[in-house]
């Protein structure tokens, strides 16, 4: 007998049928739609002719490059915008780093001061786009308010998110090189600012696409999500902040892979289970609280530097997954992933696979098109229970700190890492034109041309920072990142404020994350190239 089994490796029946439902509770499992507990959508209505925010992920040279791709995308029919930082800016180090100079504008764009987050806002309506941001979090929302602040605009219309990842980013994404403290208050302290000062603002936004794209199956990705949100719920709670302040502005922005039923079932597991943590664990009483908004990144792991064409195909299949799932907004992985940050062919080939999907194929017209599928609800409680069960499992083995200082995380992810690369190696995890269908690489010539056309490092920076820091109010910057220093020791005040002043006096991210690592103990260089932050 086959052995039937979905990506996470959850056994299989070769058929469902009503007895797999036999005792099915439509009102405690389900409910309709915009009703707890949110397990058919957090909306009473399918969205019809609206769509789910359609976006690609963007960001590539400096702030001027990356701001005119994203009118590029919106003038194509983008309705939302998402911008990644380069390696050296996810790692909180400036262009001008000795480390810096191969990665720079390479796989994101390059952001190290005001100057140049107002070349990358330049011309965009802040006012009346949804503005997110895959950086990090503190220094993008102090940037955001202050261009904001500039132009007149109130901080209370701004929209858009910022990601968090405080449990893990040190294990499998972006490395920021601090402690395990000074990132969750980083985190905690930008999620308390924007509830305060920027009400539409997604400052809490729990990331599980980056973690998952080491090779986690679906259950451990939603599981590890759930641990570090329910984390810094607490962190939140203990400062007094109460969940009905901030809870409404969370949300979920989770991978999708080709196993198309499981992806869905995930989904509407996660609805379920953030409704009932955050009514009958957390005491929310708001219902926004309740019904958490879900963003959907397609799954870059899955695609191939082989016959990239057939990631537009891959693409296509994780995209309709998540319309059925009724997700809020979408980002499809490009088909030259494997080879660069998108190109413009590229970028438009995912915005009009969204379109289609949209306009042309009906999927939106009904909310929860697969609800009472006995397979999809079947699974859909089963991956429920896992998840539910491996959060359990993990914060039953102690702090969360200690397992991050301890290295249990990397472990997870490290396991993750070699299963999935023992799948592709031994053909347990089948690969078109990877490991089967493949095809000589003199042959393999279909949209090469576009995918390997390469992204130079954008050196010009190097020497941009240079002259930047030479025409700067030296005095001005000092106080400020002194400012910010005493900030950071004193624990019960919350960092924002500091790093607004210190980004509009002129510090760079590079100065201020030094300055915060020096705080708390650590090297303001990481690797040891400079004593001081300035």
């Amino acid at each position: 007998m086959t052995d039937r089994r979905t990506q996470s490796r959850i056994p299989l029946q070769p058929l469902y049928t009503p007895a797999d439902l036999a005792a099915f509770d439509y009102a405690a499992r389900l409910g309709d739609p915009g009703a707890y507990p949110y397990t058919r959508g957090n909306r009473a209505q399918a969205s019809g002719r609206a769509s789910w925010i359609q976006r690609e992920l963007s960001g590539e040279g400096d702030g001027k490059r990356s701001n005119a791709q994203l009118k590029y995308l919106l003038e194509s029919g983008q309705t939302g915008l998402d911008v990644i930082g380069d390696t050296p800016t996810m790692g909180c180090l400036d262009a001008d780093h000795p480390l810096a100079a191969h990665a720079i504008g390479t796989q994101g764009v390059s952001l190290c001061c005001l100057q140049d987050y107002r070349d990358l806002y330049d011309g965009l309506p802040l006012e009346r786009i949804t503005m997110s941001h895959s950086l990090p979090a503190v220094f993008a929302v102090a940037a955001l308010h202050c261009v904001a602040r500039e132009r007149g605009l109130s901080s209370a219309l701004l929209r858009g998110s910022v990601i968090q990842a405080p449990y893990y980013c040190e294990d499998c994404s972006y490395a920021v090189h601090m402690p395990f403290k000074l990132r969750v208050r980083m985190a905690a302290d930008t999620i308390a600012f924007c509830a305060a000062e920027m009400p539409k603002f997604h400052a809490f936004i729990e990331d599980t696409y980056f973690i998952s794209e080491s090779g986690l199956d679906s259950v451990e990705e939603m599981a590890l999500g759930f641990v570090e949100l329910r984390g810094l719920v607490r962190e939140l709670l203990r400062r007094g902040v109460a969940i009905d302040h901030f809870a409404p502005r969370i949300a979920i922005l989770l991978n999708c892979r080709m196993d198309f039923f499981e992806e869905v079932a995930k989904i509407r597991a996660t609805r379920r289970l953030f409704a009932r943590m955050m009514r009958e664990e957390f005491g929310a009483v708001d219902q926004r609280s309740w019904a958490v908004n879900i963003a959907a990144h397609t799954s870059g792991l899955t695609l191939t530097a082989q016959q990239p064409a057939n990631n537009i195909v891959r693409g296509a299949i994780q995209a309709l997954a998540l319309a059925c799932a009724g997700v809020q907004a979408i980002e499809v992985s490009t088909f030259d992933e494997a080879f660069r940050t998108p190109s413009p062919e590229a970028h438009l080939v995912g915005l009009r696979t969204q379109q289609v999907i949209h306009l042309e194929s009906n999927v939106g017209q009904v909310a929860d098109p697969l609800g009472g599928s006995y397979y999809v609800e079947t699974l859909t409680d089963d991956l429920e229970w896992r998840i539910e069960e491996m959060v359990r499992s993990i914060e039953a083995r102690g702090d969360a700190a200690e397992l991050s200082d301890s290295g249990w995380f990397r472990s997870v992810f490290q396991t993750a890492i070699e299963r999935h690369a023992r799948g592709i190696a031994d053909g347990t995890t089948a690969k078109v034109g990877l490991n089967v269908h493949r095809v000589a690489e003199q042959n393999d010539t279909l949209l090469r041309e576009v995918a390997e056309r390469k992204i130079e490092p954008y050196r010009e920076r190097i020497d941009w920072m240079k002259q930047y820091r030479a025409g700067r109010d030296a005095s001005r910057v000092r106080g400020a990142v002194e400012a910010l220093d005493a900030c950071a020791r004193d624990e019960n005040a919350n960092l924002l404020p500091a790093i607004v002043t210190a980004t509009e006096s002129g510090a760079t991210m590079g100065e201020m994350a030094g300055t915060l690592r020096r705080a708390y103990g650590q090297p303001a260089d990481p690797f040891g190239y400079a004593e001081q932050p300035l």
